[in-house]
């Protein structure tokens, strides 16, 4: 525990399980459970990753993922990680990564990876600029139709991010690169629930603009505090 009262550690009986479905109902605002105990049980013995943040004994957020390879190496892919609303913004999620990175290398592993919608700014700034990850795939309509509250069956783009659990540096773009900018919106979520067809046509336009670059060879570098993803590289 550190000295905010915050504890985070691996997650092992079925009520901890439990009490994790509930954290991502929450989170998503899902009726039907985003995963069943027993898959996270399942996870949890056989040598994947379930853990849960505290504060002052109460589960405050949670993360499960499990063994994969990437690039070639062995890897942590970090499937779901979900923070309750009243604590977003309070370092819970920083410090969950950075527990998932530990676990990650004190087990042999290289990389974690994961997904995130890249419409979202928030996380795209939190996983490019604050955990500097690197984007390594964009991902069409990863997951297929989605019915929580947060997706709204829109179409569920991804961008797959990686994160060497060694510290190092990722590639900086070259000094002499040119430098393309993708903007974003404001807030998905919320277009989604009011103008869904305009939610659509910015999937499309960053579909187009984002992953055809990254398809064509180009690398993600940065992310604005405007919401833009920065893209240098053979498809700028």
């Amino acid at each position: 525990m550190d000295e905010t009262g915050l504890e985070i550690r691996t997650l092992d009986s079925a009520a901890e399980m439990s009490a994790v479905v509930t954290v991502f109902q929450q989170v998503w605002g899902s009726v039907t459970p985003l995963v069943g105990v027993e898959v996270l049980r399942g996870i949890a013995h056989s040598g994947g990753y379930v853990a849960g943040a505290f504060d002052s004994g109460n589960i405050v957020g949670a993360s499960f993922g499990f063994l994969a390879r990437h690039d070639g190496c062995h890897a942590l892919h970090s499937h779901v990680t979900g923070i309750l609303p009243g604590v977003q913004h309070s370092g819970v999620g920083r410090a969950m990564k950075n527990h998932q990175r530990s676990w990650a290398a004190d087990h042999d592993l290289e990389w974690v990876t994961w997904t995130f919608d890249p419409l979202v700014r928030r996380n795209a700034w939190f996983n490019i600029e604050v955990l500097h990850a690197g984007v390594a795939e964009y991902l069409v309509d990863f997951y297929g139709p989605m019915t929580d509250a947060v997706n709204r069956q829109d179409e569920t783009d991804r961008l797959l991010v990686a994160w060497p659990t060694d510290g190092r540096a990722l590639p900086a773009a070259d000094a002499d690169a040119e430098i393309i900018e993708v903007p974003t919106p404001d807030d998905i979520v919320k277009l989604r629930r009011t103008d869904p067809t305009l939610a659509a046509e910015w999937r499309m336009r960053v579909r187009a603009e984002l992953g055809g670059r990254l398809d064509a060879g180009a690398t993600v570098v940065g992310f604005t505090r405007e919401g833009a993803y920065q893209v240098a590289g053979t498809g700028s």
